[in-house]
């Protein structure tokens, strides 16, 4: 399997995944999602990982400025972008979602997929931090895609049945950003049983 077909064969899981999830929280949708957001909310954040593929591949970039995932989220870090905005950006996509959610939800993501099924690898995607090539950035949206899925399954009080292929992408990624944070020495004492975490540990 080719790096982008393995790229895109994750991300497809991780949306399929997303799918069913929201499927499941129908009736729920105001229940308590993530911290301050509704389900609703919740899921409006983790649908912009399907959106935002489509929108900035409406934008194709001049040249590429990023090459990798853990490149991507170090750059969107250095930002500074608030939990508020980013608050505020879930509770208005999930409004956006309207009466029927996982309607919303379904239509979008096989809308998206159809797309990535007709785009090329090296097509040109433009961020909020600089010009990436689709192969490089869609890595970053399953791992988006596949941490928010945890959270609302979470919400909802189901198993975390991560499928591999997101699974595997999202924590190489995590990995990297742990290995550029100075942290990867407490993740691996953590992840071997021979210490606790601190007290909100995270690598994003």
């Amino acid at each position: 399997m080719t790096r982008w077909l393995e790229n895109r064969d994750a991300f497809e899981q991780a949306a399929r995944w997303f799918t069913s999830v929201v499927a499941e929280a129908t009736g729920r949708f105001d229940e308590p999602g993530l911290g301050e957001w509704s389900i609703r909310d919740l899921v409006g954040h983790a649908s912009r990982a399907l959106l935002t593929v489509e929108s900035y591949l409406e934008v194709p970039a001049a040249t590429v400025e990023l090459s990798a995932p853990v490149e991507y989220f170090a750059s969107i870090l250095a930002t500074g972008v608030g939990d508020a905005a980013i608050a505020q950006r879930g509770r208005e996509a999930g409004a956006s979602l309207g009466d029927d959610p996982a309607a919303s939800v379904q239509a979008m993501s096989e809308r998206v997929l159809e797309t990535l099924h007709k785009t090329p690898e090296d097509a040109l995607v433009t961020t909020p931090v600089g010009g990436m090539r689709l192969i490089d950035y869609l890595p970053t949206r399953t791992l988006e895609l596949t941490v928010h899925t945890c959270d609302l399954a979470r919400a909802l009080g189901q198993t975390l049945d991560v499928p591999s292929l997101p699974a595997t992408q999202s924590l190489s990624i995590v990995t990297g950003l742990a290995i550029e944070a100075g942290k990867a020495g407490l993740l691996l004492l953590s992840t071997t049983g021979r210490q606790q975490l601190p007290f909100g540990f995270t690598v994003v």
